[in-house]
């Protein structure tokens, strides 16, 4: 086991993890030359396509080195690595990754210095023990500020000079010192053969000849081909049909022993079997105790997904849950809409995670869906003093039985560059949030504590955060309860129809202002018909936003050159009246981008 590291490579966005990483498999040959392209690790089209990881991704490397002896003598090591995602909508899966490893590259990129993301990151490692390896990459570019980055990795990190390596992972620069450095800093990881299996499952993918495959990294014990399993949390048992380690492909073994990582496949067919979280032990000799320390997920956005047809519920429910065990921070409940059907109230960690989630259904699963408007959950009391949970719009009571509605509140915690902190302050106090408190960490950090709604940071908050602050703060939010709010339901009227799935629970304040831009959206985006549609936005009986969308008309006067006015009137009220006999029988469709719409109303 002294011949095993287990590590991960965390930074912010775009600062060159994948890029690394192709390196490390590049100069290990763990890859051939033929398998090599950009971003060998990110599996998935739009990964790809975003040039973005959104999945963590394991592969074990196997190197050989000539160090001298005394430091960790040359034999052949064993590497496991782990590439993380870097957007925070993520941060889940770093979360998880960590839990797996015993130290990390703390990658920053030498051109934009310390970011959002590398700090909450960093502090996800440090919360996990592991050791942290500093890094600065893209040495070789124009605007490199190695001097500064450095000073900042100290500020950080408190580590001395000579700990910080230096490396350009598009050329190869500083990659064989990086490797030094993890076979010599990173401890090999603690645990004993001949103790109870205890192993923690931190991902899993559904395959649909193979059932689910189950990736863990074992802390104890050993496991074997063929061996009776047993999932701690559940209680189920299976058998090990097959169990390897994770290469670019899945290589299978006859067993695989404590510090390393690996996967099994027991033909697990339903998902529901399968916890992020859970550790695996054996049936024969089990484990006293589960293994500790994995954090719940935190949804921050709400919305509901519909299939197009309704006939597509069940294949939607099957695709979900698929979904799910490789996207452990998704989380989904039944719900029905008046407009839409049968569909699902799903759990997302930010917009972007709901727009991936919403292409990983249409590409992976050839799901077609409707999205509608993110929301959070509140309370209202009636008047006889009844509680009711208001999770979507259509749960709403009648305003005259309601006493009270409550929305929940949080506490953000804010961490940005002092050069930001007018614009945050106006974006917050925007948002209906009220400032708490305001600290400098350092001389180039200050953290402010803000109160605010949760409703106000569900839609777009987090994006305008990073606009205002050039991608400089980072974010995080705890609940802190809920407080009595003037929360109202506005409608949209098409025609005089409720379109229930265009509904919204919004403070009085922002009302008005909302109702106007979602008509004037709608306006662009439903297509013309044959008779006037009108658009409307409504708070129970009263009107507050209005838009037309005028009639496609034919010219029906065209034939008439010249002549009595009187026929072309005749002509023009004939029109008329078949307009308006289209219009009581007329059906509006709406399309599925204005659905969407709603979650774009600034842009």
């Amino acid at each position: 086991m002294n011949n095993i590291r287990n590590f991960c490579i965390i930074a912010h966005i775009d600062h060159g993890k994948s890029t690394l990483a192709d390196r490390l498999l590049e100069f290990t040959h763990t890859v051939t030359e033929r398998e090599m392209q950009a971003q060998v690790l990110d599996d998935m089209d739009l990964e790809r396509e975003k040039g973005i990881t959104i999945k963590s991704h394991a592969i074990q490397i196997n190197y050989t080195t000539n160090l001298p002896t005394g430091q960790a003598g040359g034999n052949a090591y064993t590497l496991n690595l782990i590439d993380t995602p870097g957007h925070v909508d993520f941060s889940y899966e770093v979360s998880r990754a960590l839990a797996a490893c015993e130290g990390a590259l703390l990658l920053v990129d030498a051109t934009q210095g310390i970011q959002a993301q590398t700090i909450s990151n960093l502090y996800l490692a440090i919360e996990n023990d592991l050791e942290i390896i500093p890094v600065i990459n893209k040495i070789d570019m124009d605007g490199a500020m190695i001097g500064e980055v450095e000073d900042q990795i100290i500020d950080l990190i408190g580590c001395k000079h000579e700990d910080i390596l230096h490396a350009s992972a598009k050329t190869g620069v500083g990659i064989a010192a990086i490797l030094t450095a993890i076979l010599t800093r990173i401890p090999p990881p603690k645990g004993k053969y001949d103790a109870p299996l205890q192993a923690l499952i931190f991902d899993s993918v559904f395959n649909s000849f193979r059932g689910i495959i189950v990736y863990y990294r074992i802390f104890n014990g050993t496991i074997k081909k063929g061996e009776k399993i047993k999932f701690f949390n559940t209680a189920k048992e299976y058998e090990a049909d097959e169990v390897g380690i994770l290469k670019i492909g899945l290589s299978p073994r006859n067993e695989v022993k404590a510090g390393d990582v690996g996967y099994v496949i027991t033909g697990i067919k339903n998902a529901k079997e399968v916890k992020v979280g859970d550790t695996i032990t054996s049936s024969a000799k089990p484990c006293k105790e589960s293994i500790k320390g994995f954090e719940e997920v935190k949804p921050m956005v709400f919305a509901g997904i519909f299939p197009v047809n309704t006939d597509e519920f069940e294949e939607l429910r099957d695709c979900m849950e698929k979904l799910q065990l490789n996207d452990a921070s998704l989380t989904f409940e039944l719900e029905t809409s008046q407009a839409l059907g049968f569909g699902f109230r799903c759990g997302f960690l930010g917009m972007l995670h709901m727009e991936i989630v919403q292409e990983r259904l249409e590409r992976e699963f050839n799901q077609t869906v409707i999205t509608t408007v993110p929301n959070v959950s509140f309370v209202a009391y009636t008047t006889k003093e009844q509680k009711i949970v208001v999770n979507n719009p259509s749960q709403m009571p009648d305003p005259s039985r309601i006493e009270r509605i409550e929305e929940p509140y949080i506490k953000a915690q804010i961490i940005t560059k002092p050069e930001y902190i007018g614009n945050i302050m106006t974006l917050c106090i925007s948002k209906r949030g009220a400032l708490i408190n305001q600290g400098y960490l350092t001389a180039t950090r200050v953290e402010l504590t803000f109160e605010m709604p949760l409703t106000e940071i569900v839609f777009d908050f987090y994006d305008r955060l990073k606009s205002v602050t050039r991608g400089y703060a980072s974010f995080d939010y705890h609940p802190i309860g809920y407080r009595e709010s003037d929360i109202v339901k506005m409608d949209i009227l098409l025609n005089g129809d409720k379109v229930d799935a265009l509904s919204s629970l919004i403070h009085r304040m922002r009302a008005q202002d909302f109702g106007r831009k979602l008509c004037e959206k709608l306006k662009e985006l439903v297509p013309r018909q044959q008779f006037q549609i009108a658009i409307q936005a409504a708070i129970g009986a009263k009107i507050i936003a209005r838009e037309n969308i005028s009639a496609m008309r034919k010219d029906v006067t065209a034939k008439c050159y010249g002549g009595d006015i009187s026929r072309k009137r005749k002509l023009l009220e004939k029109q008329k009246e078949g307009k308006k006999r289209m219009k009581q029988i007329g059906n509006v469709e709406v399309p599925q981008e204005a659905f969407l719409a709603v979650l774009k109303l600034d842009e």
